[in-house]
């Protein structure tokens, strides 16, 4: 039995994972609401949707472990999805609030592959072929999910850095008395 500690890790792995996950199906739709940019919006929707099917490999691996998924709060994510919270009540606005946000959701997005390479590796190490084919299909969209992010991070960086050096350019011009 000397995987026992380490059959143990993993589920706990899993277990932080899939509360991690399900912490985010609720702050999905927050940062969708809070984007200026439609493409953004429409990626946060996306990623919403991805992250259901995170939820539903999960649970199919506790069935194949016969384990409850519950009982582990993921503090990390938790901690993350605070930051991106208070990302949204900083004031930023347009093109300036989206780069952000973008910030906030890579830091989640990081975090995830993190948490799913470990677990794949630990699951590859007992012998876990079916966890391990799931968990490798949910890491590779956590990184495609960063690749989206980081292409439109361009996009709206330059937009928001833009909009900044019209505002020092407005405020240099000598303003019109009447």
């Amino acid at each position: 039995m000397p995987n026992q500690g380490l059959k143990e890790l993993y589920i706990d792995e899993l277990k932080d994972l899939y509360n991690a996950e399900n912490q985010l199906v609720k702050a999905l739709p927050k940062l969708a609401r809070a984007a200026a940019s439609d493409e953004l919006r429409q990626g946060f929707e996306e990623h919403l949707e991805q992250t259901k099917g995170h939820v539903e490999r999960l649970e199919k691996i506790f069935e194949m472990l016969a384990e409850s998924p519950k009982g582990k709060k993921c503090k990390g994510m938790e901690g993350l999805i605070e930051e991106g919270s208070d990302v949204m009540e900083e004031g930023y606005e347009g093109s300036l609030l989206d780069a952000a946000l973008i910030g906030a959701a890579q830091r989640v997005e990081h975090y995830e592959i993190a948490g799913y390479g470990t677990v794949r590796s630990l699951g590859e190490l007992l012998g876990e072929t079916d966890h391990v084919s799931l968990l490798e299909e949910i890491l590779e969209e956590e990184k495609e999910t960063d690749e989206k992010l980081t292409e439109l991070a361009q996009q709206i960086n330059a937009e928001a850095n833009q909009s900044a050096e019209q505002r020092r350019e407005d405020r240099k011009k000598p303003k019109r008395v009447a």
